[in-house]
Formats: C-alpha cells, sequence, structure tokens
C-alpha cells in the first residue's frame, strides 16, 4: 500500500520509525497546471521534482527520483509509488521536459522489473537506492540504482524489499498513463506484467473477496487486505481493459470494486480500512484516502459523501500555538490529517523512539491536495471553492516550510516541492508524517492543480 491497513509493514510504516491519447487517460482538466495556479508554484514544485530526479548525477542515467529530502534519514531512498506519481505529475504538466522525465522514470521501473537481484516474474519492490551513502551502522551503501553487477539496487538496509499490492498498482498506472501518451509498446507490457502478478499473488477467495497485500521481503504472502489497494487497483484493471481490450481485465476490475464497495458504512457515510483477515472488516482507524481515491476510482453518487466525511471529521488548522506544533508564529496551515486516529492523538509521547511529539492539527498535505482533486472531481456545489483554499494551503507551505533541506547533500532552492506534513503528526496506524520535503506530497499537489486523475482511465 502506499500505506498499510494491517499488521504488516508498509512505505509509509517505516517513515518517521526513527530511522497521444495521454492526457486523456489522465482525465486531466481544461489547463495545464501552471495555468491553473499561476506561473511560479507549480513550476517550483515541477522543479524540486527534477532536482530529487537529478541527486546523484554521478551514479548513471538510469535512475529514479530520492522521495525525501536527506534530512527525513531515509538517505538516497525512492519509493516505488513515489516514482509513479512524479512520472504521473510530469504528464499532467504539459511540458516537453516533464514528458522526457516521465518517460525516463517509466523506463527505470521496467528496469528493476527486469533486472531484480532475486526474481523475474513482474515485480516491483517497495524502494530502492539511487545514490552512495553511509548507513547508520557504518556500513557502505556504494552504488546507485544499478548495482555493479547490473541489478537494480534493491533498499535492503530498511527492509523495503516486499512487494505491496498498491506500490505495484500505482507503478502499472503510471507505465499505463505512458504506454497511452508515447504509444510505446513496452510500458504496455510492463504494466501487464504488473497487473499479472498481483492476480497471481494477491487474489482472494475469503469471504469479502477482493485482493490481499502481496508479499513481504521474504516472499510470504500476507492476508490482510486494503480498502486503498483495491481502490488502486480499479484504477489499474480498468485502464488496463482500455488499453489492451482484454475482458479478464474487467473481470478483475470487479472483483476489486466489490471488495472496496463492502467497505462502505452507510449510516457514517465512509469507507473502512479493509480487513486483516478477509472475514472481519477493520473499522478503525478511518483513513482519509479510502474517501478520496475511491471518489477519484469510482464516482458513484452512492458514496459521494465520503469526501464530506473527510473534509467534517479529518480537518486540521495547524497554528503555531499548538501543542507540538513546529510552524513559525504568525503562520497557519488548513488541511486535513491522515486518519481519524490523528486529532486523538497522545501529544505527550513520540510516535516512535528518537521521533518528536505530534501534533493533533498537524496537515497531512499528500491527503490535503487528493481531497481538493476529489472535490473538483466531484463538482458539487462549493466543491471548487473548496478545492482552491486547501491548494492555497498547499502553496503556502511550499513557499514557507522545508527551508534549508537538501537532496544528495545539495540544497533544495527555496520554495520547491511541499512537505509531506506541517507539523509531526501521528497516522494512527504506527508511523508519523513529518515536515520534509517530498515528491509524493509534491506531486499529488501538481495533479490537483492540473485537474488530473490518475484513477480512472
Amino acid at each position: 500500500m502506499t500505506g498499510s491497513r494491517g499488521p504488516g509493514i508498509s512505505r509509509r510504516a517505516l517513515i518517521g520509525t526513527g530511522v497521444g491519447a495521454g492526457a486523456a487517460l489522465l482525465t486531466a482538466g481544461t489547463g495545464t497546471a501552471e495555468a491553473a495556479s499561476g506561473p511560479s508554484a507549480p513550476r517550483r514544485a515541477l522543479s524540486f521534482l527534477a532536482a530529487a530526479m537529478d541527486a546523484y548525477p554521478d551514479h548513471g542515467t538510469v535512475r529514479l527520483a530520492q522521495s525525501y529530502t536527506d534530512q527525513a534519514g531515509l538517505f538516497s531512498t525512492a519509493f516505488t509509488y513515489d516514482n509513479a506519481l512524479v512520472i504521473l505529475a510530469n504528464l499532467a504538466s504539459g511540458t516537453a521536459d516533464g514528458g522526457t522525465r516521465a518517460t525516463a522514470l517509466g523506463d527505470a521501473l521496467l528496469y528493476a522489473q527486469a533486472h531484480d537481484p532475486g526474481y523475474d516474474d513482474g515485480r516491483l519492490r517497495q524502494a530502492y537506492n539511487v545514490g552512495p551513502y553511509t548507513f547508520y551502522d557504518g556500513s557502505a551503501q556504494p552504488d546507485g540504482f544499478v548495482r555493479a553487477d547490473g541489478t537494480a539496487n534493491v533498499g535492503t538496509q530498511f527492509g523495503f524489499t516486499g512487494t505491496a499490492v498498491g506500490d505495484m498498482a500505482w507503478a502499472g498506472i503510471a507505465l499505463g498513463a505512458l504506454a497511452g501518451r508515447t504509444g510505446e509498446r513496452r510500458f504496455l507490457t510492463g504494466a501487464v506484467r504488473i497487473g499479472e502478478w498481483i492476480e497471481r499473488n494477491a487474489r482472494t477467495d475469503e469471504p469479502l473477496g477482493g485482493y490481499t497485500f502481496g508479499v513481504n521481503g521474504a516472499n510470504e504472502k500476507q492476508p490482510f487486505s486494503s480498502t486503498e489497494h483495491n481502490t488502486d487497483l480499479v484504477g489499474l484493471f480498468g485502464r488496463l481493459a482500455r488499453l489492451t481490450g482484454g475482458r479478464v481485465w474487467r473481470e478483475r476490475r470487479a472483483w476489486a470494486k466489490a471488495f472496496v464497495e463492502r467497505m462502505w458504512e452507510p449510516a457514517g457515510g465512509f469507507f473502512y480500512t479493509g480487513s486483516n483477515d478477509g472475514v472481519t472488516i477493520n473499522k478503525s482507524p478511518v483513513p482519509e484516502d479510502t474517501q478520496t481515491w475511491t471518489r477519484l476510482a469510482l464516482p458513484s453518487p452512492a458514496h459521494a459523501r465520503s469526501l464530506d466525511w473527510a473534509a467534517a471529521h479529518l480537518a486540521v488548522l495547524d497554528t503555531a500555538d499548538r501543542p507540538n506544533s513546529t510552524v513559525a508564529a504568525g503562520q497557519s496551515y488548513a488541511g486535513v490529517t491522515f486518519s481519524s486516529a490523528g486529532p486523538v492523538a497522545n501529544e505527550d509521547a513520540p510516535i516512535a523512539s528518537g521521533q518528536p511529539k505530534p501534533d493533533r492539527n498537524g496537515v497531512w498535505f499528500e491527503g490535503t491536495a487528493h481531497l481538493a482533486l476529489a472535490l473538483r472531481d466531484r463538482r458539487a456545489p462549493g466543491d471548487e471553492a473548496r478545492a482552491r483554499g486547501l491548494i492555497a494551503s498547499v502553496e503556502r507551505a511550499q513557499d514557507l516550510l522545508g527551508g534549508g533541506q537538501t537532496l544528495g547533500s545539495v540544497a533544495v532552492a527555496e520554495r520547491s516541492g511541499v512537505v509531506s506534513a506541517s507539523s509531526p503528526l501521528d497516522t494512527g496506524f504506527g508511523f508519523g508524517y513529518y515536515p520534509y520535503r517530498h515528491t509524493g506530497a509534491t506531486a499529488w499537489y501538481l495533479l490537483a492543480v492540473a485537474r488530473a486523475n490518475p484513477l480512472r482511465a
């Protein structure tokens, strides 16, 4: 997943633990990113994505983008999910450079798929290293994305060796978007391999149906199922159905969609997080992305209230006078937190050893951006005004937060790139987000500005 909803580990769970048809396929709106918000803010966001991609120029031209600035403590880690978003944001930019960069990143994902150090079955790992560093235990990691033996440099130091369905789905969506944009067969082939891996390794016949998490680093299947993951698969399988014309992808999309719809709580107007065993629904905490991504993938009027639930129950306003806030005096940021656990988080203890205490009103900018995009997609009365307000908050964060940070030890240009959170926040799933510039948050901001819906083909 892009974030675990069960007892497993995910991309998110290790952050803050102390260590020609392409535009149509993206469901783009009427303007480019620059036209929607003025030239400076989106352009600066794109420049941050470029800097993250070019952080290690001496270590090969086949490369992925580093996910977080160095200060996050993850060194040169490049998460598969984040890089899929960077591809989609670059395509949505409508620029020649964006198209070139998206193609290069897509080819890097294909390289990882073809040069995995242990498997030749279409999988991608949770994350890769893209530059050299010395790990906390003193061990050296000398390579770029491509190791000296030609294999992809899997992120073993942090244990980012598993293969999660959500990460795979987003990579497949990005490759599918590239196939539609460029007409290049290799991208569609890679996306199909991802879809087939998911079908072989994650489909479940448990009562709730759908698809399970994927496999851990030891290649052991994980039994829990995520609403978010299955929503991602609605997007991936729908895209593959359109690109290939294959009926099998429509059937697989329906299987994932049925799981998502079983997670709907009609009394509250929101989607639950998923299931730990495929039998019982996991009802707490309730995350933001299962409300927004479901709207982007499944624009059902019956479920449109999920956005109102997120906007009402997860709304936060981070100001300097909040306990544990790290924003400067005179600043304020409005948006949403990660889940229903955020507003009631324990502010007296850090989320993980060595980390700062959380701020209950910390804004999760990635989620704030996809809520803005989902509101723009729904287009109910007042939605556009609400979306613009959220985007303005993200742009203010790009201007004022995350100063003095670096990528590959090189200073990041000021006012470029969006931090993942305004202040330390507790997700409720055993990990936190912190004020470090982040390619994923920046990419979602650009998608929101461009009105580019990546989950609906």
